[in-house]
Parts: C-alpha cells; sequence; structure tokens
C-alpha cells in the first residue's frame, strides 16, 4: 500500500503540491496522470525519499521511504534513464546494485532474462538504445523481487512490441498480489493497462477512481482527463 496525506511541497513562493491525498492498492495497476508539470514526478520523489515534502505524509506500507529496513526488497522504481555509468556494462551495473544491497548475485541473470536483455548485458550502457536503457533501469528496480513497482513514464524509448510487454508484465505483477503505480501522459497506453486513475493538474487531484468511473460517459480517458482539467482550471478560475 503507498498512502500519500495531504501532502504538499512548496519552492520559494510557488506551491508544488497543494495537499494531495490518495492511495494505491495491491493486486492493482494505477495510473497517475497529467501533463508536463503537474507535480507527478515531485510527487514520486518524496515518496521514494529523493527531496521533502512542506507537509503532509508520503507512505510505503506505513513508513517514510528512509525506515524501510531493506527499501529494494520493498519497493523498486524507474525514473527517466537507466541511472548506469554509460561505461559499465549492462551487468556491470546491475552486479554493482546487488553488491551494494546485499543481493544474491543470481538474480542478476534473472532480471535480465525477464527483461530481455540477457543479449546486451555485456554490452556497454552508452551503446544501449533508450529502449534498452529503459529495460536496464526496470531490472534494476527488480533486483530486489518488490511487491512494490514505481515507474515514471515507462514507456518512453519502447517500441510498440516493448510497450505490449511491458504493458503485460506489469499486469501479470499486478495479478500476483503486487503493487504497481505508474505516472504518464500518455493517456491511450494508459487505459490499457491500468485499474485505478489518479488525475493531478496544476497540484491538485483533479479525479481519482477506477478507470470505468474515470472514464464514465466520456468516450475515451483522454476525453475524461481534458474534462477533469478543463473543471479544475474553471473552478481556479
Amino acid at each position: 500500500m503507498l498512502t500519500i496525506n495531504q501532502l504538499t511541497k512548496r519552492r520559494g513562493s510557488v506551491d508544488i503540491l497543494k495537499g494531495l491525498s490518495f492511495e494505491v492498492k495491491p493486486g492493482r495497476v494505477t495510473g497517475f496522470l497529467g501533463p508536463n508539470g503537474a507535480g507527478k514526478s515531485s510527487t514520486l520523489r518524496i515518496l521514494l525519499g529523493l527531496d521533502y515534502a512542506t507537509s503532509g505524509t508520503a507512505l510505503i506500507q506505513g513508513k517514510p521511504y528512509a525506515k524501510l529496513p531493506r527499501p529494494l526488497t520493498t519497493v523498486g522504481a524507474v525514473f527517466e534513464g537507466s541511472g548506469a555509468h554509460r561505461l559499465r556494462t549492462g551487468r556491470a551495473h546491475l552486479h554493482w546494485i546487488v553488491k551494494a544491497a546485499g543481493i544474491p548475485r543470481t538474480r542478476v541473470d534473472e532480471v535480465l532474462e525477464m527483461v530481455g536483455l540477457t543479449h546486451a548485458a555485456s554490452k556497454k550502457v552508452g551503446q544501449y538504445s533508450l529502449g534498452m536503457a529503459r529495460r536496464l533501469g526496470l531490472a534494476a528496480a527488480l533486483l530486489g523481487d518488490p511487491d512494490i513497482l514505481i515507474l515514471d513514464e515507462p514507456t518512453n524509448g519502447l517500441d510498440p512490441e516493448g510497450i505490449r510487454w511491458l504493458r503485460l508484465f506489469l499486469r501479470e505483477r499486478a495479478a500476483s498480489g503486487r503493487t504497481v503505480l505508474l505516472s504518464s501522459h500518455l493517456m491511450g497506453e494508459t487505459a490499457e493497462t491500468v485499474d485505478d486513475i489518479v488525475i493531478i493538474h496544476q497540484g491538485r487531484i483533479v479525479s481519482s477512481g477506477t478507470l470505468a468511473e474515470i472514464v464514465g460517459p466520456h468516450r475515451s480517458l483522454e476525453d475524461a482527463f481534458f474534462a477533469a482539467t478543463a473543471q479544475s482550471r474553471g473552478d481556479q478560475g
């Protein structure tokens, strides 16, 4: 369970996040949607202990990220790129992580196979395509076999086959009782993947619920998204 409660973030005189509250439940894929600058990445960074909230809480299984005893076995996260040094091989990058985290080395080959990178494991990361770098980032997130996955724009750089593979992979994770949170601004692909939706606009939650509830009378998730954000602009105007 991920729990965001009255989360606020201020930078200088600007309110980046304005009292966000929502939950991400086990056994579900939750889409965290919003335009660029809406506050998605700021929320995820606070949740993962990479930034501080001005007020409110962002908890993982009831604890701040910094209080998790073995965080990589609880939550795996994928942000832009893989975070790997360009001169390291993919396998060396993963070996470095398992050594630091006390995870068995055998896990490296397991996750490389899971994400379809076994053939490229001995290549230097600087030679990877964007899609391969995304897969390496996912492999790193899976090293601790975490119950929770958090992904920021996970389909960036993936070809159609890679997008389909990722969709099925995330659905399987959720079906096994795990928790998946993904942020995106791509409505069509998100609608094919998620069970629940949280829409953020200008630092506020403007709509949340199951996919069916959010789409409701609209023709698509995209239409529902624009209706929710337009209503928010009207309310704030």
